[in-house]
């Protein structure tokens, strides 16, 4: 019976449906899930509500336990489930206020850009702190990192623990769906082959019973109207992608708005905002408790209501690497890992995403080769600020965080070297609580 301990249970939305999939599996359905709380107790208590109300509709045998002790919940852990927010949804709000000043208007702020960068220099520590509870008190457990950064975090977690881990974001699945759609095809007849790095990997392949669906893909893209209407997308128009796309030839794994905020084409003036549509998935902070608050009231319905939970499988990565290993039914997904010769022609050691097969002997990333060198340069771009950021954060150097803003594409593209400097000092002085001690 294995242990499954989720540390920032207190997600609602999140916790939901991990517990909700993690149950549709028979070989989990005796598990003890462990549902930790990172600042309050209360919500994690509601998860822990809806979790024991499914166990006991479908008499299933799992154990749900709740608590605030991280360190007596590691303990005997066979998988450790992480998704965090240090400091909060106020430190990102008031960050974002000063990048907006500056005029470096990012989107979700969670993977590189001054905001990712500090997002990063939030959670890593927390996640190192989790690790080294881990070597002590259950070592052969596996990190599974839905935290973001991803990439720096897992490139952190690499090189300064010995923990092994793997970061999950499920946009892969949901790009796949999109492009079935494009196609015109079911997306369970989609064949792909991916690689690149988180957020900014690329569909290498893309097949129907055996043939390339790239030449299809192109001809449906010469009307826009099929990419840049409202409804293309669930952000709405898909229009970055798409002139990623025809540019550099392969489609990319993460939707429009992420993907504008790691090039710098898209949004260094306001008007590109604008031209391509990127304005859907911008919500200011009281919006995102608006959605906060329903989530809590909805699930809070859920659990008091007379009616039977619904079931189902949302086909989350991580989830499927348990059930694989503790099944032994192999399973195909997507991680985030360390490169060891994964992608050849981006940095050893760096974090990728690639393709991976989970059994019951654990998790193997597949060897992806060469990247295309029009790819392998956009992804560098990426990994440059990724490295930097790792070493600041570990070494707790400002001038390292500093340069590696400086080497973020929008950034770079919209300010001096000057003037990121004085915005990354007013993002220090936003975050001085988290930058005690720091040189």
């Amino acid at each position: 019976m294995a242990k499954i301990v989720l540390i920032g249970a207190g997600s609602h939305f999140f916790a939901r449906n991990i517990i909700t999939d993690i149950l549709s599996y028979p070989a989990l359905q005796d598990s003890t899930i462990t549902l930790v709380g990172h600042v309050h107790k209360e919500p994690v208590d509601l998860v822990a509500a809806f979790a024991k109300k499914m166990v006991s509709e479908q008499g299933f045998g799992a154990k749900i336990e709740a608590t605030m002790d991280r360190r007596e919940a590691l303990k005997g852990a066979d998988y450790v489930l992480v998704a965090i927010k240090a400091g909060g949804a106020t430190a990102p709000q008031a960050e974002r206020e000063i990048t907006n000043k500056h005029g470096v208007n990012e989107s979700a702020g969670d993977t590189i850009g001054p905001l990712g960068v500090f997002f990063g220099l939030r959670n890593v520590p927390v996640i190192l702190d989790i690790c080294q509870e881990m070597a002590e008190l259950c070592p052969e457990a596996i990190l599974i990192n839905y935290t973001n950064p991803l990439a720096i975090i897992g490139w952190a977690v690499s090189d300064y623990t010995r923990i092994k881990n793997v970061g999950i974001c499920n946009g892969v699945s949901g790009t796949a769906g999109d492009l079935a759609k494009y196609i015109g095809i079911p997306k369970d007849e989609l064949d792909y082959w991916i690689g690149g790095i988180n957020h900014m990997a690329w569909f290498l392949e893309l097949k129907h019973h055996g043939k390339d669906m790239y030449p299809l893909l192109k001809e449906k893209f010469k009307n826009p109207a099929v990419y840049s209407g409202p409804e293309a997308h669930v952000f709405g128009a898909d229009i970055v992608r798409a002139e990623v796309f025809k540019a550099f030839g392969y489609y990319c794994t993460e939707t429009s708005p992420h993907l504008s905020e790691y090039l710098p084409y898209f949004r260094k003036k306001p008007e590109h905002i604008e031209q391509f549509k990127l304005l859907m998935i911008e919500r200011n902070m009281a919006e995102r408790e608006k959605m906060r608050a329903a989530n809590e009231e909805s699930l809070r319905q859920q659990v008091m209501a007379k009616e039977t939970l619904p079931t189902g499988r949302k086909n989350d990565y991580g989830v499927a690497i348990m059930n694989a290993i503790e099944s032994g039914l192999p399973a195909r997904v997507t991680g985030n890992v360390k490169n060891t010769g994964l992608i050849t022609n981006l940095q050893e050691g760096c974090c990728v995403e690639v393709p991976c097969l989970a059994d019951k002997e654990g998790l193997h990333p597949c060897y992806v080769g060469d990247l295309p060198p029009q790819l392998a340069g956009l992804n560098h771009t990426n990994i440059n600020v990724q490295e930097l950021a790792v070493r600041g954060i570990v070494e707790k150097d400002k001038t390292k965080i500093f340069q590696s803003i400086l080497l973020d594409p929008l950034t770079a593209a919209v300010l001096t070297i000057d003037e990121t400097r004085n915005m990354v000092d007013e993002m220090f002085k936003a975050n001085k609580e988290f930058v005690k001690g720091w040189k």
